[in-house]
């Protein structure tokens, strides 16, 4: 029987390995698949009625449109306009620049315009978003957009303009221009030349740092022309009996998401406002998108946390029939999120969900009477299977959580009566990153659909959002949403009643001495100083157990059971007056503060941007970083360490935390008993491996957590210096052993000295 079943299992193996190697050698010279370039793909999507970003369906649509003609689509291909909202200078009264697309009446881009929110990866010199193109005769590049506020717009800079120049080298394209740009620095001049209607004009314009961007165009992965779908895309998801198949992203002859939408004229008494119109013939419908830019004013301009980061988004659907129409719409939510520091803020970024992704999915509801909050891992989001929808909810809020920042849709609605939906759908957007490492990156995003409405012919269906997009401050946070608000998005975990009062210690010493690096130092003196007595306590015992540490050695050697050796140390405790465990109190209490702080400094938006020295210094300018002293990659070509996604040490050198370890290393050799045999040895030393090990593991941890560790670390050898020794009394010089108490001077192991006899 045994040689039957080593036959089988043998010749099993023998199979397997024939049938993989046919495979292999089936793969290795099969043709390859021809590569589709990206206009290629564009035509395959424009077949399917699909837009650029978007997956291509397996089937076209079997129905055909209502009647002959020209299709709505058609009606809607104008060129592409831009339109601005607010603007890029921090003295005006908004937060923000805003620049929308008419295709497909969407946000394309929203810039934080306060010195506090600068780009931290590109630190070229920022001209502003030009929008710009490639002119027909190959010279220059054409200006389609200029926002209020940028150097482009002080500069005189116009749409429609086409720069030929910029600081002496010949623009031949956006290419060109990006280039040239990128060679200079904030703070310098340069001069454009434009042709202007024919005429040319000399501009001069003063370059800024690029502004952060909490909504940008993300690259699709198939070429510059394609990219992921844009913000807030809406269409109708139903007209009566006609709805969005599974197959599909939108009705048969629809390409509300992709085509160009017209723009209305805007009103001279409403300049924080734009509106976009589709409309419907083939379905007698009229569909107006308006978007309205808060400001701040008066008292409110000073305010950083004044509620002044949001828009107010408008949808109306009109019936331009006689006869009623049921409809339901398709709301989608932000894209293309910041991803600054992704690959640190992997390990950093603390959320709901466990380990976070760079862009996870927030939704808050209501559900049975209750608020509930759920963070959606963007992990789940490449997978093959997504995360599943929420279906008939009443919702409070949903949108995308970034490290610092985040974008929320948050419908308006009465106050007993919460706002209906048929379904949320978390969206997966563009293609999933194929390294596993950077799956976490993947675009997330989500999509609303309305529950059914009827629209009468002189009643249109409205329906009013407020989008909020700007900082994860929690002063700020708690002002929208009400009454529930949206700190959910700044979590702390279980250590929150730590960290809330540390950072407002940490503001307030940032408010005297105008340096967070400074407010951490000050910080964590304070601390330790309220801690002192515990700390204290702590190093006594760790030096009265120096001291005993011999006399330990030799209960171990006098008594080789475990059971009579115990005793004997309980006893020769108790006799010193010492508790083994007296010294792992002070570590208790220490822990959670030592978290509260931590989660405090990982979460804080302050600490982002924040330099320790100045920003003019590149070094350790951002305090929720990694200090990034050198760009050391293209020198250690080994990606299981340099890796942004993979590697444990990252691609810069950090000096902070080899400082931190360094000192937690002197720590251990200055206050650890020497030790009494091979064993304890050998206890050190994995210990100093363990401290190297801890150097690998918090290589990448904020600059402001190791300032806070070196602080803790220098008081520490500190007080543990200026303590003083403890001095045995005479009756036990020769021993080496502190007195225990009440031996009234004869110490607890003095004998009667014997009588003498005669």
């Amino acid at each position: 029987m045994d040689k039957r079943f080593l036959t089988f299992l043998m010749l099993s193996t023998v199979v397997v390995i024939m049938n993989i190697t046919v495979m292999w050698w089936m793969n290795k010279n099969r043709p390859p698949a021809p590569v589709k370039k990206p206009a290629d793909v564009a035509k395959e999507l424009e077949k399917v009625g699909k837009g650029p970003g978007t997956e291509v369906a397996e089937d076209a649509p079997d129905e055909k449109p209502e009647a002959a003609g020209p299709s709505d689509t058609e009606r809607h291909e104008a060129k592409d306009a831009w339109e601005t909202l607010g603007s890029a200078d921090p003295e005006s009264p908004y937060r923000m620049l805003v620049t929308f697309t008419s295709r497909g009446a969407a946000i394309e881009r929203i810039e934080l315009n306060s010195p506090r929110f600068h780009d931290l990866e590109d630190r070229s010199g920022y001209l502003g978003h030009l929008e710009p193109a490639e002119t027909n005769d190959g010279a220059g590049c054409l200006v389609r957009v200029v926002g209020a506020g940028t150097p482009a717009a002080r500069a005189g800079l116009q749409s429609g303009d086409i720069i030929t120049s910029l600081a002496g080298e010949a623009i031949s394209g956006p290419k060109t221009l990006t280039e040239i740009l990128r060679r200079h620095n904030p703070g310098d001049s340069v001069e454009l030349v434009v042709d202007r209607d024919g005429e040319k004009q000399t501009l001069t314009a003063t370059l800024v740092r690029r502004p952060l961007e909490v909504i940008r165009p993300e690259p699709a992965g198939l070429g510059p022309e394609l990219r992921d779908q844009l913000s807030f895309l809406l269409t109708l998801q139903q007209v009566g009996n006609k709805k969005i198949s599974d197959k599909t992203d939108e009705l048969p002859g629809l390409r509300m998401r992709t085509t160009n939408w017209s723009v209305l004229d805007r009103a001279a008494d409403k300049p924080d406002e734009v509106s976009f119109e589709y409309v419907l013939e083939q379905h007698q419908l009229r569909v107006v998108k308006t978007y309205q830019l808060s400001r701040a004013s008066g008292a409110e301009q000073s305010d950083i946390n004044a509620p002044a980061y949001h828009l107010n988004l408008r949808i109306e659907v009109e019936n331009t029939g006689k006869k009623p129409k049921e409809v339901a719409y398709r709301l989608d939510g932000p894209t293309g999120l910041p991803t600054e520091g992704w690959w640190y803020s992997m390990s950093t970024k603390i959320g709901h969900s466990g380990s976070p992704g760079v862009r996870d999915l927030s939704v808050a509801r209501i559900l049975n009477g209750r608020f509930a909050y759920d963070q959606v891992n963007a992990i789940r989001f490449a997978e093959d299977d997504l995360p599943k929808a929420y279906s008939d909810l009443d919702l409070v809020y949903a949108g995308v959580d970034a490290q610092y920042v985040a974008v929320m849709l948050i419908p308006q609605h009465e106050k007993d009566s919460p706002a209906k939906f048929k379904e949320l759908l978390p969206l997966r957007v563009g293609p999933v990153p194929a390294e596993k490492n950077k799956k976490k990156l993947v675009d997330t995003s989500c999509r609303l659909i309305s529950e059914l409405a009827t629209v009468e012919a002189e009643k249109p269906l409205v329906q009013e959002f407020q989008i909020f997009a700007g900082p994860k401050r929690p002063e700020l946070l708690e002002r929208y949403a009400q009454p529930y608000g949206l700190d959910e998005l700044v979590y702390y975990g279980w250590f929150g009643w730590v960290s809330r009062p540390m950072l407002a210690i940490l503001h307030f010493f940032y408010g005297i001495v105008g340096n967070y690096g400074l407010s951490i130092v000050m910080l964590t003196v304070l601390v330790r100083s309220c801690m002192f007595p515990l700390s204290r306590k702590q190093a006594l015992n760790a030096a009265k157990m120096q001291e005993l540490q011999p006399e330990l050695k030799k209960l171990a050697d006098k008594y080789k059971n475990p059971e009579e050796r115990m005793k004997a140390q309980r006893d020769f405790f108790k006799k010193h007056n010492y508790h083994p465990l007296s010294g792992c109190l002070p570590a208790l209490v220490q822990l959670p503060i030592f978290l509260g702080l931590y989660r405090s400094l990982a979460v804080d938006i302050e600490l982002r941007q924040a330099p320790l020295i100045s920003e003019s210094v590149r070094w350790c300018s951002n305090l929720g970083a990694p200090d990034m002293l050198w760009y050391w990659k293209p020198y250690l070509p080994i990606d299981f360490f340099t890796d942004e996604a993979a590697g444990w040490l990252g691609p810069y050198l950090n000096v902070l935390p080899l400082v931190t370890i360094s000192l937690f290393i002197v720590q251990q050799k200055m206050f650890l008993p020497p030790p009494t045999d091979e064993q304890a040895a050998m206890q050190q030393k994995m210990m100093q491996w363990m401290m190297v090990f801890m150097g690998v593991m918090f290589f990448k941890v904020a600059s402001g957590l190791c300032l806070y560790f070196i602080a803790s670390s220098l008081w520490g050898i500190t007080e543990r210096k200026l303590l003083p020794k403890p001095v045995p009394k005479s009756g036990e010089a020769g021993s080496g052993l502190p007195a225990a108490p009440g031996s009234n001077g004869s110490g607890p192991t003095s004998r009667k000295k014997p009588r003498s006899r005669k």
